[in-house]
């Protein structure tokens, strides 16, 4: 055992609990708590362990879960940028790239090249593997807005024309998700006047 090495994981392991502290604006099921990053990592890993049946391609779940649970973590230095918040993505890129610098720094050369490598090729989205994992990062906010009666969309006076935007491209990775999440998500809060119509 390399004792270097394994105490560079470590290192990197305690640095990621912070993700835990990250919230989020979606609610959780019960609409009384935001679910925060690390949260939204899981549920995603888990969904797409048994979505992946409705890629449009096929993909290699393995690294669809790998780049899903590691995409967030330079939210741990740039704070989460809300999904609808124009002025806050002005700045985004520059502040996730010098927080995917550091933090995938902290671990072994490798593995940290190697994680990096997978969140840039989460942020480019050009894979079979990066389309569907965009896919979950927004179907999973969507059926816990559903669930939850539409409340964070409410709270912030969403439009259905600002949620259509952001999923502008959510059936690249999954149509059969994305048709789904319309009709079972959107349309009935878009009818309930919880999503603004415009």
């Amino acid at each position: 055992m390399e004792e270097n090495r394994i105490d560079k994981q470590f290192d990197f392991f305690r640095e990621i609990d912070k993700e835990k502290f990250i919230g989020r604006q979606t609610y959780l099921t019960d609409a009384v708590r935001k679910e925060n990053d690390a949260e939204h990592a899981w549920h995603m890993a888990v969904m797409t362990i048994l979505l992946s049946e409705y890629s449009n391609e096929k993909i290699d779940v393995l690294k669809t879960v790998t780049m899903l649970l590691i995409h967030d973590l330079v939210e741990i230095d740039a704070g989460d940028t809300y999904a609808y918040d124009e002025e806050g993505k002005k700045t985004k890129r520059a502040r996730e790239v010098a927080a995917a610098d550091r933090i995938f720094g902290l671990l072994p050369e490798d593995q940290g090249k190697k994680l990096r490598e997978l969140w840039e090729e989460f942020e480019t989205g050009e894979t079979a593997e990066a389309r569907f994992a965009h896919g979950m990062d927004h179907i999973q906010p969507l059926m816990l807005n559903a669930a939850t009666d539409g409340k964070s969309w409410m709270e912030h006076k969403i439009r259905l024309s600002q949620v259509l935007g952001r999923n502008q491209n959510t059936a690249e990775g999954s149509k059969v998700l994305w048709e789904y999440a319309y009709q079972k998500f959107i349309a009935p809060n878009v009818e309930k006047g919880r999503l603004v119509k415009d």
